[in-house]
């Protein structure tokens, strides 16, 4: 027996299910509050490195990451809240520092824009293969039937079945 076909098939993809299901609730479960340095590091993910080019200060080896990742730290000690942290490094290095731009005004149409784009076209071609695959009801004339009689008949006489399609 194939494992593609069949009832094994089935109970192979229902236990895929439940170890994915499983794993993904081990995943987000979490024991406890986030410890400074691992708040301090989430933080870090989201902030660009000032003096490179598209990496966080989280990943930088750079001195002006080294910075950041001190005062975030600090900051995070001292009980501020990951707003008013982002707020403050927007103040010293400008927008530009926030690897996530805020969702507000024009960068929720950037952010918007393509999901509809990806779930309009998901549903057109969802609609055309789906319109596709209905069979299309077409109806027999009577020219149709006379058409494939005359080609049956001179089929029959041992002519060319060819000649039955031209016109008389």
């Amino acid at each position: 027996m194939s494992l593609r076909s069949g009832p094994a098939a089935g109970l192979v993809w229902v236990g895929l299910a439940v170890v994915l299901a499983v794993a993904l609730a081990f995943s987000v479960t979490r024991t406890g509050p986030l410890t400074v340095a691992e708040r301090a590091a989430a933080i870090d993910s989201n902030l660009k490195c000032p003096s490179c080019e598209a990496i966080s200060v989280e990943d930088s080896s750079a001195s002006t990451a080294a910075a950041v990742r001190q005062v975030v730290l600090e900051r995070v000690r001292e009980g501020q809240s990951d707003q008013q942290i982002d707020q403050y490094l927007v103040g010293v290095y400008g927008p530009s520092i926030l690897l996530r731009p805020p969702a507000t005004g024009i960068t929720v149409v950037v952010w918007v824009v393509p999901l509809v784009a990806a779930v309009g076209g998901l549903g057109g071609l969802a609609a055309f293969f789906w319109r596709r695959r209905r069979p299309v009801a077409v109806g027999v004339t009577s020219e149709d039937r006379d058409l494939v009689d005359r080609a049956l008949s001179e089929y029959g006489k041992g002519t060319d079945p060819a000649s039955a399609w031209r016109s008389p």
